[in-house]
């Protein structure tokens, strides 16, 4: 199996350390064994999980280990995720396909009867990263796509993990972790209201940024991965916080207070981590949510040691619900 150079496109340095020096604790950490209990590991060596439910079957997006493909899988059980086959529906022989060198977090989406992926691509220079999207011409995810391109949003900044916001009337928000500026200084969660999948109806409005100790661990500092999670009435974005290469990456919590979604005062940051490592789990983050009978799952992933690097598991977690009704992830398990 081929093992990638993790992050060879980011800058010389990621406090506290180098990328090299990054690159060698993960090589290092993929031939140690796990530190944590392996019975809820799903995929022993990945990232940036996405899993979505769609009758009565499950659909796990993800890249091949090179970062050059969108793969699809499709199974009835989180146990079968590992070993269901993985089937490439990008890039296809449709069309052209824009160059790029590497993939970053596919997300796949049901909305309004069509199936789309959002994903971003790196093109060599740092800073180039931008958001695209692809939409399903079949009745199923593992089918055909039109590429749709880049999602043009009015300023103009890198942008990764993006993902569709729905509110309860049924409005389409983008939601992504990108700059301020023109350099890395810190990543922060935007969003911007959608006229449909494919459209950007807005600019940008900045409803995240790291201030917190625990969102500052490394540096640059990184809000990023967000994800929407709504039940029961309430509308929540779960991030992720700290540097990727930490042990100290966690997941974060806004709260939608009610009124105008583009209002940076509409949403609540929560001020302690909601999901963050143990004496065994380290590196927690980057979650995506799936309700399977009746029983909510929260998948992420954690790396498979302290001081790991980029090698990491994904893993999955019931979780239940505060009596608020706001999500109570518990511990990594």
């Amino acid at each position: 199996m081929h093992i990638p150079n993790d992050h060879i496109y980011q800058e010389a340095h990621l406090s506290p350390m180098t990328v090299a020096e990054i690159n060698e604790l993960t090589k290092a950490a993929r031939a140690r064994p796990p530190s944590g209990d392996q019975t809820y590991v799903l995929v022993a060596d990945g990232e940036d999980p996405w899993v979505v439910a769609h009758q009565g079957h499950l659909y796990y997006c993800t890249v091949d280990r090179l970062k050059r493909k969108i793969l699809v899988a499709k199974f009835t059980s989180l146990s079968e995720m590992a070993t269901a086959e993985l089937v490439q529906v990008w890039p296809d022989k449709r069309g052209t396909t824009r160059e790029f060198v590497e993939i970053w977090s596919p997300e796949l989406q049901f909305i309004d009867g069509r199936w789309y992926i959002y994903f971003a691509l790196y093109n060599v220079r740092n800073g180039a990263e931008r958001l695209f999207v692809l939409e399903g011409l079949a009745d199923h995810p593992q089918g055909a796509y039109e590429f749709q391109g880049q999602l043009q949003i009015p300023t103009d900044r890198w942008a990764i993990d993006g993902s569709v916001l729905r509110t309860d009337n049924g409005e389409l928000y983008f939601i992504w972790s990108g700059w301020e500026g023109l350099t890395n200084t810190s990543q922060n969660i935007y969003i911007a209201r959608m006229r449909d999948p494919v459209t950007i109806a807005s600019d940008r409005v900045c409803i995240s940024r790291p201030e917190y100790d625990w969102e500052k661990q490394g540096y640059p500092h990184v809000n990023e991965g967000p994800q929407a999670l709504a039940r029961h009435g309430r509308l929540f974005i779960i991030y992720s916080a700290s540097g990727s290469w930490t042990d100290d990456y966690c997941l974060g919590q806004l709260t939608y207070l009610g009124g105008d979604v583009l209002d940076s005062a509409s949403w609540r940051k929560e001020p302690a981590p909601v999901f963050s490592k143990t004496a065994t789990i380290f590196g927690p983050g980057h979650a995506s949510f799936v309700e399977i009978d009746g029983q909510d799952y929260i998948i992420y992933h954690a790396t498979r040691s302290s001081r790991a690097g980029w090698a990491r598991q994904i893993r999955a977690k019931p979780f239940s619900w505060h009596a608020d009704g706001s999500p109570n992830f518990g511990e990594p398990a």
